[in-house]
């Protein structure tokens, strides 16, 4: 399996995005995937940007590819989804229908983010005579969905796990971290940039629950499948994903690295944890509540 980098869903200042890919082009995960994929009022880095450094990691023997935005709402955005499926540099992820409708009828091959509904072997039929060569598994789908889709899955079609990363549950036209500081979305004060992991939701009771992120919601806790890789092996996954956090992701990408390589799990999960905002779960994948951890290498 291939350790992948997927896009940073959070709104950093330029410089940090800018040094973060730096360190990139150093560290063991072979595919890079960039872009905004939450909020196009996220400018900092532009579409240019993007490109160069795009550009720097393939030279470096990275593969690249640009995401697209999760939630399209406007004509101004089409026309820059537009822009980017017809780049012809680098393959693109879709990360909604209408990336899928552009790039299929370009005759473009693409990959599929999480966020795309895939839920079984028609759809994956489906999408690979339109141009599908790699799909992220949908996250709240588990290792029984998984191996299913396996057995079936088309020819020339790669299958992609998120390993690692808070759980992209929902997105929405409105801005709930604007609505968290009583700003409305269309003067919200790139207040995201104040969060560079985005910013926790607690129940009535205290408990960590949620995180918003501008118009996404995700989950609290991290979700990793470290004890899980072998599983995901023997199942023929082809890639594993890790999601950038605002620190500790390198380190994170280097204990995956390790893991893969068949390093002792007892030593490295209680140190990937400790690289975690707000813990671990995996319930999702062991076919539980998300918010479940189950941890069968040290059970």
């Amino acid at each position: 399996m291939r350790l992948s980098i997927g896009p940073v869903q959070y709104f950093w200042e330029r410089q940090q995005v800018l040094d973060f890919y730096q360190q990139v082009a150093e560290c063991p995960a072979e595919i890079v995937y960039l872009g905004e994929v939450i909020c196009s009022k996220r400018r900092l880095v532009k579409p240019e940007d993007w490109l160069a450094i795009g550009r720097e990691l393939k030279q470096g023997g990275k593969e690249v590819i640009l995401s697209s935005l999760a939630l399209i709402e406007a004509a101004s955005e089409v026309g820059s989804l537009r822009k980017l499926c017809n780049n012809h540099e680098f393959m693109v992820e879709a990360n909604d229908v209408t990336a899928i409708q552009l790039l299929s009828r370009a005759g473009t091959a693409f990959v599929t983010g999480p966020g795309v509904n895939i839920y079984n072997h028609r759809s994956l039929r489906l999408l690979a005579a339109k141009g599908l060569k790699r799909w992220v598994l949908p996250v709240e789908l588990g290792l029984e969905t998984l191996e299913d889709l396996q057995q079936r899955r088309p020819d020339g079609v790669e299958t992609e796990v998120f390993a690692l990363g808070r759980l992209p549950l929902a997105y929405s036209a409105r801005c709930y971290t604007a609505r968290s500081h009583n700003l409305p979305k269309d003067n919200c004060q790139f207040k995201c940039l104040e969060y560079p992991d985005g910013r926790v939701l607690k129940t009535q009771e205290d408990q960590e629950f949620l995180v918003l992120n501008g118009t996404q919601t995700q989950s609290a806790l991290t979700h990793e499948v470290l004890a899980q890789l072998s599983q995901l092996d023997a199942l023929g996954v082809d890639v594993v994903r890790i999601s950038p956090q605002h620190q500790g992701t390198f380190r994170i990408i280097e204990l995956f690295s390790e893991a893969l390589q068949g390093a002792n799990l007892k030593f490295l999960i209680p140190e990937l944890h400790s690289l975690l905002p707000l813990g671990a779960c995996n319930g999702y994948l062991l076919k539980q509540a998300g918010m479940e951890y189950g941890n069968p290498a040290t059970d």
